[in-house]
């Protein structure tokens, strides 16, 4: 009996849905697909425009990239052009509220810009290196380069814990092998001072020489008085003398004094008494006496020293 109702109510059904498709009317065409929706721009593209000044561009591109893909890079950019108000008005809260999006998606730029906004006390956000270390020490683990940087510096000053120069040095370390050169520069001070490790002048040297090939100034500075003095590294004083020019003629006065000198001198260069007076008379008025060299230009001949006193004042125009 049950599987006699079945059978009939199937039946049933069949039947029913054969005499629909008797009276179903002609079928129509079928509608047309909907258009793809075109592809959001590539997030190179809104760093190109950002880079360009077209930063309304970036802004949209970003929010586009944001809306249809949930990118946490553009989600960054937008929290950056919002902290910035480059393009658009400045709103902290708003960056701050994308930079944790952003974050949530392990993001390294945000979660460093979380860490900057503790220390700038910025958003509303607690202005404390303690709140900010661990954001930097995420960011670092996954290779952001000035956040391991930034915590070698809370180490060495001792902001948010305890002064600790070895844990310095270990950041430090990350950053410059990651190629940052003021982290190439501290590494270096730290290895030539024996500071948080063991003293090693040629590891000094060798860290000191890659961020002096970055333009650092300090780095150029220093490099060359380990290449006059021989420390770490053959002497040089040519080379010494040819760094301490690049750093003069970038405005350091300190560069100028001890290019003066060996102008004066004839030290790895030839000598040159009206350009050591020039470079002293210079490095003088920024800040930097020099009784030796003083010495030099009051027993130089009166229209050498004139014409350098000339030079000078040219210089600092």
């Amino acid at each position: 009996m049950r599987r006699t109702a079945l059978l009939a109510a199937l039946g049933l059904g069949l039947a029913v849905s054969g005499a629909m498709a008797q009276t179903r009317p002609p079928a129509r065409p079928a509608a047309p697909a909907p258009a793809a929706r075109p592809e959001p721009p590539s997030v190179e593209s809104a760093y190109a425009a950002w880079q360009r000044g077209r930063y309304l561009t970036a802004f949209r591109e970003a929010t586009e990239r944001v809306e249809a893909l949930a990118d946490p890079v553009s989600m960054t950019m937008l929290g950056e052009l919002h902290a910035a108000g480059i393009g658009i008005p400045q709103n902290e809260e708003r960056a701050l509220g994308w930079y944790r999006l952003a974050a949530e998606r392990n993001e390294r730029n945000a979660i460093f810009s979380l860490g900057m906004f503790h220390i700038e006390g910025r958003a509303g956000q607690t202005r404390d290196p303690a709140l900010a270390r661990p954001f930097f020490e995420r960011a670092a683990a996954l290779g952001h380069v000035a956040a391991a940087y930034n915590l070698g510096l809370l180490a060495l000053a001792g902001q948010g814990g305890e002064v600790n120069p070895a844990a310095a040095a270990r950041w430090f370390q990350r950053a410059a092998d990651l190629g940052n050169a003021d982290a190439q520069y501290a590494f270096a001070v730290m290895l030539k001072d024996g500071n948080g490790m063991p003293a090693d002048l040629p590891r000094a040297a060798s860290y000191m020489q890659r961020a002096a090939l970055q333009d650092l100034l300090e780095a150029q500075i220093d490099f060359a008085v380990m290449l006059f003095n021989g420390q770490g590294l053959p002497k040089d004083e040519a080379r010494a003398a040819s760094l301490f020019r690049k750093a003069a003629l970038r405005g350091n006065p300190l560069a100028m004094n001890r290019y003066a000198r060996l102008l004066a001198a004839g030290r790895g260069t030839r000598p040159d008494p009206k350009m050591a007076a020039q470079w002293h008379m210079t490095a003088h008025m920024l800040g930097a006496p020099d009784a030796w060299l003083q010495d030099f230009v009051r027993n130089m001949d009166p229209v050498l020293r004139e014409a350098a006193e000339q030079g000078a004042r040219d210089w600092l125009r």
